[in-house]
């Protein structure tokens, strides 16, 4: 099992709390102050929700199409990568998702785009697969990540509610910059997950 350093730090650059502080100051910028932090909460607890709905039944929907570990792995990988890459050459995180938050039939902000797909994005859903495979990792150790899981989104909560704080410091480039420097980590990781993959394979 990754240590829980490494795990924290997966789920960390899936997540991207940091990304997610300009599309939460673009969404709540005509909002009162009031409003903010009950903005925050429900996004966290939405994108909560989503996870570790992923962490419990995920599983069951790969034993339920029949899909093997490794496959799964390579494939989740390679999607990963492909994620990472939008992250390092496309358009950033922040910028992307606060033009989105922007749509005049947006709904709610605090359920898009800040849970889904900000905070709660399908790579994290498809990292939380991954770190909960029942053939690879005890209910003891899910149950860790679990609660990794919930530190990381207690974090990006925080850093929700000291958003203008920290915008005022790090401005719109410094977050792109700290989306793409987690795109390259994430690339790492994926890359990792498909070398991992195809040594389980070879044996066989």
């Amino acid at each position: 099992m990754p240590s829980m350093f490494e795990q924290f730090v997966t789920i960390w650059v899936v997540v991207d709390p940091i990304g997610t502080i300009p599309v939460f100051v673009a969404v709540t910028a005509s909002l009162a102050p009031s409003a903010h932090r009950w903005i925050a909460v429900q996004a966290a607890l939405t994108a909560a929700g989503v996870l570790l709905f992923f962490l419990v039944a995920g599983q069951f929907l790969i034993d339920a199409l029949g899909i093997s570990l490794p496959a799964f792995q390579i494939a989740g990988g390679l999607i990963l990568f492909l994620f990472a890459l939008t992250m390092i050459f496309g358009e950033s995180k922040p910028e992307r998702e606060t033009a989105e938050a922007a749509a005049d039939d947006a709904p709610s902000p605090a359920i898009f785009p800040l849970a889904v797909p900000s905070i709660a994005s399908p790579g994290a859903m498809l990292t939380i697969v991954l770190l909960t495979d029942n053939n690879r990792f005890s209910i003891a150790e899910q149950v860790v990540t679990a609660a990794i899981l919930l530190s990381v989104l207690a974090c990006a909560l925080v850093l929700m509610l000291l958003a203008g704080p920290i915008l005022k410091v790090i401005g719109k480039g410094g977050a792109a910059i700290v989306s793409r420097v987690m795109g390259m980590i994430l690339a790492a990781v994926a890359v990792d997950a498909v070398i991992n993959a195809i040594f389980d394979i070879i044996p066989a």
